[in-house]
């Protein structure tokens, strides 16, 4: 207990703590967010609607970058953090060097794919004849900087482990600045297009990376050696099993997307709104949305190190009362994004780039208000399946990382819009989070018995 009584992990309060972790880990995710959302402000109004459309077809290549960063970024943070918890000093670093080994190399492999089956990749992710060429440029770019996407997103989750929220912070500013001043200087300066958004994009990756390699070389609560940065099956293993919950959201929000894609390509060209406007909104509002998602899942990883060390040292009142902390602060974020999203849609199109396609209007405005109108409670999904990753319990993270987007969602496309056309797509969504966060509810109930039962025979 002594290791328990000296971390502030396990003695200071649960919300001082929230408000530590949570914060910094919110910034960092909405800087990971802004980085698509920036190219698409400049591209929208600078390239044009079919640019903004290329960055949606080319949005899968982030997502898979994103799941592996997940998988080793948050998985070697449970696990070292749980090993802390744990008192076990020998074994923490691996996670952490293995972790860093693991996010370059797999970004260094995506890269190599990504440029030699380009073309196939992106017409098979859904894009247009008109919409190709502006995303055959833009990932050609963007490829390069695949492996230090990685270093940076999944490594930021690392130095949060150490308890530098803060660091971790400013790793993610940073690139995020450079990228929206290299932006306005590439795209509306030199004029540029669709390769100056890329170019900004690779440029603060590169930077962002570099830091996070300084502070990993200079770690704080434990010593790192190049003996832990030497693969290891063991501990890449054991990275993989408890962050596979997060892998898992993030790979099957890529699967929903390519799916999505080519579901509104075929059902929009049959309908009034033609094949491309659907693929170009969808972009936009998915997006627009991934900011809020970004804000729950900062809070989620905010959580992730108070619930990892204090469920390793056994502390399951602190467990349940950070977990309630993330909650309530997911629902007030919820209720923001609601409000916004049936209340000025159009607005938000119109921040992209205007058009003068009513149908264009029509189409986002519907996106945004029936695609999304659980959104009020669809928080609960995240905050699980992280909770979750964050005790240890990797298979039931897995499990309801895949409710809402694989297990219900999927079906509910192919079904609905065989009834209703390009509108019964708008449809699955919302019957999607709702079965997915009663499932949610469920297993977290469940859980939270069993502490308490265990809590009784101590």
């Amino acid at each position: 207990m002594e290791a328990t009584q000296k971390n502030p992990l396990g003695t200071e309060p649960v919300g001082k703590l929230m408000l530590k972790f949570a914060i910094p880990s919110i910034i960092g995710m909405l800087v990971a967010a802004l980085y698509n959302i920036v190219d698409q402000l400049f591209i929208g109004n600078f390239v044009g609607k079919l640019g903004n459309g290329a960055t949606n077809i080319a949005f899968p290549f982030t997502t898979a970058c994103l799941s592996l960063s997940l998988l080793f970024g948050i998985g070697g943070a449970s696990c070292f953090n749980l090993s802390m918890g744990r008192e076990e000093k020998e074994k923490a670093p691996y996670f952490i060097g293995n972790g860093i080994t693991m996010l370059f190399s797999c970004g260094l492999l995506i890269a190599i794919v990504s440029e030699l089956f380009l073309s196939p990749l992106l017409r098979g992710f859904g894009a247009s004849d008109n919409i190709l060429p502006f995303a055959m440029t833009y990932v050609r770019i963007t490829a390069i900087g695949f492996p230090f996407l990685m270093v940076t997103t999944g490594g930021c989750h690392l130095v949060r482990a150490d308890g530098s929220p803060r660091m971790a912070m400013i790793c993610n500013i940073t690139g995020a600045l450079i990228n929206t001043a290299l932006d306005a200087l590439f795209v509306i300066v030199f004029d540029w297009g669709m390769a100056g958004a890329a170019l900004a994009t690779i440029i603060g990756q590169f930077v962002s990376a570099i830091i996070v390699i300084r502070y990993i070389m200079h770690f704080k609560t434990v010593k790192l050696t190049r003996k832990h940065f030497v693969p290891s099956f063991k501990y890449t293993m054991q990275t993989a099993a408890v962050g596979m919950g997060s892998f898992f959201n993030q790979v099957a929000m890529m699967i929903v997307q390519i799916l999505l894609n080519n579901l509104l390509k075929h059902y929009g060209a049959t309908s009034p709104y033609g094949e491309d406007i659907p693929l170009i909104v969808a972009g936009i509002v998915m997006k627009v949305a991934q900011i809020f998602f970004s804000v729950v899942i900062g809070i989620a990883q905010g959580s992730q190190p108070i619930e990892s060390f204090n469920y390793g040292a056994k502390n399951y009142k602190r467990v349940r009362e950070a977990y309630r902390c993330a909650m309530i602060a997911s629902g007030v974020i919820s209720a923001v994004a609601f409000a916004l999203f049936q209340l000025v849609p159009r607005q938000i199109l119109m921040l992209f780039g205007k058009s003068t396609e009513e149908a264009y209007y029509a189409f986002g405005t519907r996106y945004f208000r029936v695609f999304f109108f659980f959104i009020l409670l669809n928080f609960i999904q995240p905050i699980t399946s992280t909770f979750f990753t964050s005790i240890g319990k990797a298979f039931k993270g897995a499990i309801l990382s895949l409710t809402r987007q694989i297990i219900f969602l999927i079906p509910l496309m192919l079904i609905l819009p065989r009834f209703f056309g390009v509108d019964g797509i708008l449809y699955a969504g919302p019957a999607a989070d709702l079965m997915a966060i009663i499932a949610n509810a469920l297993f977290a109930a469940y859980e939270f018995a069993l502490m308490r039962r265990e809590e009784s025979f101590d």
